[in-house]
């Protein structure tokens, strides 16, 4: 089982949108360097909605192959077509993937998914692969994913080992999770780049899925709270949260791509369209944090 920080790569675009599959490398050597757990590729703070079929491909090989077997690569496979979401699945664990992260199927604002079809559509996936899978309970999903829901699935689908909750009131379900699915569900992560870190594993959580803005602080704070040192988490965690909250609130995914540019690890900070850039002020509060934290984000490079 993979425990501790699980950082997702942003995907690395030229000014005029292109794939830098050079700037994505170095993410990968970066993220290596940062001690993570692990590393996901294609999330959405990937721009993975952004990205075609061929493109999720290339950010695939030329991750996978820089990481070389340093580090487990988890893919996010997510889409509303089960038949599809089966087919990235299996390319992603041909490729080298060592775990595949889907969201439950749902399209925009409305387009919901029963708790049967629910069921139909993980199965679906899972006997495509052989590698764990991640369940992503995330808000950004229309189809809600009960705890009674994801419990049964963990218990009927034996490599369903991980789920990630991003929702509102993490700590609670991640705590119901536990109770109800018990060591069929040993996976629990939390979300939304550490903003709830202390409380989730409070709750049960192993580990977190955040940005590769700070994955070094993250990963250390886990690991200090399973070592059963909670103080020292607290106090790590308590100080690098206004840099995670700022994040989280005023910059989205633009933060992690902002600081790996001003470290000199990526040649832009582009996001494609309709994203823009951060507003200037934005940006260089960003930046004045990041360099009050000290964060290697920004002195990896030199």
């Amino acid at each position: 089982m993979i425990s501790g920080v699980v950082p997702v790569a942003p995907t690395v675009f030229h000014r005029g949108g292109d794939l830098d599959l050079a700037g994505q490398r170095r993410v990968v050597d970066y993220v290596i360097d940062t001690g993570s757990s692990a590393m996901c590729l294609l999330a959405n703070y990937s721009e993975q909605f952004s990205l075609t079929d061929a493109e999720r491909l290339d950010v695939t090989t030329a991750s996978l192959d820089q990481a070389a077997g340093r580090i487990p690569v988890v893919i996010t496979t997510s889409h509303y077509s089960a038949r599809v979401a089966a087919e990235r699945s299996r390319e992603a664990q041909d490729l080298g993937a060592a775990m595949v992260m889907l969201m439950p199927p749902f399209f925009g604002a409305t387009l919901q998914v029963v708790p049967e079809a629910v069921r139909a559509y993980f199965h679906h996936v899972a006997e495509a692969i052989d590698i764990p899978i991640m369940l992503q309970d995330a808000p950004m999903s229309t189809t809600p994913m009960s705890v009674e829901l994801m419990a049964s699935l963990a218990r009927e689908i034996p490599h369903l080992q991980y789920v990630k909750v991003e929702t509102p009131q993490a700590a609670d379900k991640l705590r119901a999770l536990r109770a109800a699915a018990g060591d069929d569900l040993p996976g629990l992560y939390d979300g939304e780049e550490g903003v709830t870190l202390i409380p989730d594993l409070d709750a049960g959580a192993r580990g977190t899925m955040t940005s590769c803005m700070v994955p070094d602080v993250m990963g250390q704070i886990v690991r200090d709270y399973l070592a059963g040192d909670r103080e020292a988490a607290n106090q790590a965690w308590e100080q690098v949260l206004p840099l995670v909250h700022f994040e989280n609130r005023q910059c989205g995914l633009r933060a992690a791509k902002v600081l790996l540019h001003e470290g000199g690890i990526i040649g832009s900070p582009t996001t494609r369209a309709p994203f823009g850039d951060l507003g200037d002020v934005t940006r260089s509060a960003l930046v004045a944090l990041a360099r009050r934290q000290d964060a290697l984000i920004l002195r990896w490079a030199s």
